[in-house]
């Protein structure tokens, strides 16, 4: 597959052009839909800076990973973290694996021109489309309109997309074609009204999952569907730094595990609930005690847990912590 290094070269020296397209904001249950449209030119990448007025971003999800298909559409090519977590070979242009949990479409905030990222109150996007054949009428090239990622946010909030002209823009296939950007969609400052999960139609666990029924019970928490909640990782969010390495389970979720720390259920208690982001250190997914003394959501088998994954590496640094929890929700 020589053909990757090429059309990455095309993308990465592609010059940023203003076009006929539209970004939109649409608010979904929980969640807010970032979207384009366009009056039929082909884009290939967006950089996008994302604010809320209130609360903060606290996941992202909907976008596709890799090389657009007619099967499966999309801008899935993430220049901010390609070089990060994407292998090519360099000898057949293969790419080992596009389907890695870390790499999402979110700008580390240490990139020039990018803003906090995940947990904060404003986010950099970058998306790219990369198919073959790569002109305009391509089978697989993304549609004229369609979705570009969904945000989860931690309150009510207005959301407000705008150009990331440092990351370059809007970067079309023809950069000679004579158009505007309308942001009037997304500058309108749209309003998301976050529901509970429990009201929201989007299932961050799939209904086959084993740990379904429990996660509808307990409200349908967002934090259950980070990769490695259930070993550990409360907040979705790796700690440390590019020199020594990035881990999941560290003092971040030893906080969370410890606000929450045998907190009985009614009538002997407050209940979890009472606690913010207490049932994210739930762990195990289960509960106990007993109605002698009392249930309660997190206790040692959820520290068992967090034990197990402490200070576990990513790669290169270390083995990393399996994502294999049951969701796909990225911080």
């Amino acid at each position: 597959m020589k053909r990757l290094s090429v059309l990455l070269a095309v993308l990465v020296v592609a010059g940023p052009a203003l076009a006929a397209v539209r970004i939109t904001v649409e608010p979904d249950g929980n969640t807010a839909v970032i979207g384009y449209e366009t009056d039929g030119e082909r884009v290939r990448a967006f950089a996008l800076d994302i604010m809320v007025d209130a609360g903060t971003i606290v996941g992202i999800s909907d976008f596709i990973r890799g090389e657009s298909t007619a099967e499966n559409p999309g801008y899935g090519i993430f220049p901010a973290n390609f070089s990060r977590y994407i292998t090519v070979d360099a000898d057949t242009g293969d790419v080992a694996a596009w389907d890695i949990n870390e790499y999402t479409p979110v700008a580390d905030p240490c990139d020039p021109g990018a803003l906090g990222g995940l947990g904060t109150a404003g986010i950099t996007i970058e998306m790219g489309a990369l198919y073959y054949p790569p002109d305009d009428d391509s089978p697989n090239a993304p549609p004229t309109s369609g979705t570009l990622c969904r945000l989860t946010l931690s309150t009510e909030a207005n959301v407000t997309v705008s150009l990331n002209e440092v990351r370059g823009g809007i970067v079309l296939t023809d950069p000679t074609v004579p158009a505007t950007v309308d942001m009037g969609q997304a500058s309108a400052m749209t309003t998301v009204t976050m529901m509970s999960a429990a009201a929201s139609n989007v299932d961050l666990l799939a209904p086959s999952h084993p740990d379904y029924a429990e996660w509808v019970a307990v409200g349908k928490p967002a934090c259950w569907a980070y990769p490695r909640q259930c070993h550990g990782d409360a907040d979705g969010v790796a700690e440390g730094n590019a020199d020594t390495g990035f881990y999941y389970v560290g003092p971040q979720d030893l906080n969370v595990l410890v606000a929450a720390w045998q907190v009985k259920e009614p009538p002997f208690g407050p209940g979890i609930a009472s606690i913010e982001n207490g049932i994210c250190a739930d762990f195990a997914r289960d509960k106990e005690g007993n109605e002698a003394t009392g249930f309660y959501r997190v206790g040692m088998t959820d520290l068992n847990r967090l034990v197990a994954s402490w200070l576990v590496k990513e790669p290169p640094h270390g083995p990393g912590v399996r994502g294999d929890c049951g969701g796909s929700l990225a911080r």
